[in-house]
């Protein structure tokens, strides 16, 4: 295991930025609170096995709605993360060791919550020498003994200071779904993600298709951070050239004061006009919406992907 310099360790209460003011939020990005049966049920799930959801970790605003439905995104590795991007509101420190028995209950959960589709995500690894590549492909692995009609969709770090070999491991382990959010466009990347890098980014999702032309690859961009359209449809174009499937734009909300602040709230009709542009730059699978993250209505859309693969193939 390598030598490593962390970021100075922080937690959702102690944020690590200077104060920005929180702009009111419009009417078409509220929602209400997480109180149905189903909620508190996937909620015991998560407590029972021990195990940590991005839903809760990043403040996701569609914890309730997912939640009733049992669609919880598992966050495996732990929840502190190497790196310290100012967008997100996962805790930023030096984690614990990896859990060797974690796998095992992220497939117990799986089960027990009769999942269709799981997403399954990670916090980045930077001490570890793979990134916790084996780490996903274990928990792959365990989902599929013992969930094997559930389909699997990952939504890896970038492993960007890791072994060669560790993106093949993850592929070779065949989840259904490679996503790797790229974030934000590459402009304010220095500011947004300093520990990524845009383009090591793409390549890493061209390298899933040079590994396994099958495999479905997603990513996903927030707007809102003080980008402009001509950059995001700069960012289209760049992932349509690492043959990506599957695009997500969602409304960046600042998790607290001390995050990276709020530049504008877009509009569902520019959004509309993101999705639609999108199409025409030839994505599969498209989600544009204030509220769209990257496992929202994941089953639902994962079923609409490989129609529109098979449409395709069939075109073709």
């Amino acid at each position: 295991m390598r030598d490593l310099k962390l970021p100075e360790e922080r937690h959702p209460e102690k944020a690590h930025r200077s104060d920005n003011a929180q702009p009111k939020k419009p009417d078409w990005i509220r929602v209400k609170a997480p109180v149905s049966e189903g909620y508190k049920a996937t909620h015991k799930i998560m407590r029972e096995h021990g195990l940590v959801t991005v839903c809760e970790e990043a403040g996701c605003p569609n914890v309730g709605e997912c939640w009733s439905q049992g669609h919880a995104t598992m966050m495996i590795m732990g929840e502190i993360c190497t790196r310290g991007c100012t967008f997100c509101n996962v805790a930023t420190g030096r984690p614990d060791a990896l859990d060797v028995f974690e796998p095992g209950r992220v497939a117990d959960a799986v089960k027990k919550l009769g999942l269709n589709h799981v997403v399954i995500t990670s916090v980045d690894r930077d001490d570890v020498e793979d990134g916790g590549a084996e780490h996903f492909a274990q928990t792959i692995r365990a989902v599929r003994r013992q969930a094997p009609d559930t389909t699997i969709e990952i939504l890896t770090p970038d492993f960007l200071k890791c072994t060669d070999d560790a993106l093949e491991v993850v592929v070779k382990a065949k989840p259904d779904v490679f996503n790797h959010n790229l974030e934000t466009v590459p402009g304010l990347y220095p500011e947004v993600r300093p520990g990524a890098r845009y383009f090591h980014s793409l390549r890493l999702l061209q390298r899933v298709k040079e590994i396994d032309p099958s495999m479905f690859t997603k990513s996903g961009i927030m707007v809102g951070l003080g980008e402009d359209r001509q950059s995001v449809h700069q960012v289209m174009d760049d992932m349509r050239a690492a043959d990506i499937d599957f695009l997500t734009i969602g409304q960046y909300l600042q998790p607290t004061p001390k995050h990276h602040a709020v530049d504008r709230f877009v509009s569902p009709e520019e959004f509309a006009s993101y999705e639609k542009a999108a199409y025409g730059k030839g994505f599969l699978m498209v989600s544009a919406t204030p509220l769209t993250r990257s496992s929202y209505h994941a089953g639902d859309d994962f079923a609409q992907l490989r129609a529109a693969r098979l449409e395709k193939l069939g075109q073709a």
